[in-house]
């Protein structure tokens, strides 16, 4: 990584298809990896939706497909397991490559991050 590559975390904490936030922070992601940088992901609240397989929405971008794209290209994505609990979620309903941790994961990746993005 050069010395203009950066590491970014990016928070999402609201639900898909609600607001564009989810898939605007999505779209940074994935150019962000395409520029070389580095990127760390966590899904909380109701964010952590944005992170279940098998979404099927009918007028509106994939935002499965987009985590696939920014898993795919490198992205480390981590769900609040605290937020799966309260929301009923389990892990299997989770998107391959995406892995439950605690705040203590989600202070892990701040404290790497040269910026932290909060949506």
């Amino acid at each position: 990584m050069s010395d203009k590559n950066k590491i970014f975390t990016v928070i999402i904490s609201d639900g898909p298809y609600t607001k564009e936030r989810p898939f605007t922070m999505l779209r940074f992601a994935y150019t962000a990896l395409l520029e070389d940088h580095k990127i760390n992901i966590f899904l909380v609240e109701d964010g952590i939706f944005v992170g279940k397989k098998n979404q099927d929405p009918s007028t509106y971008d994939n935002l499965e497909k987009w985590m696939k794209d920014v898993i795919s290209e490198g992205a480390t994505v981590k769900v609040c397991g605290v937020c799966m609990k309260a929301r009923g979620m389990t892990e299997e309903e989770l998107i391959e490559g995406i892995k439950k941790t605690t705040m203590n994961g989600f202070v892990d990746m701040c404290v790497e991050a040269d910026k932290v993005l909060f949506s």
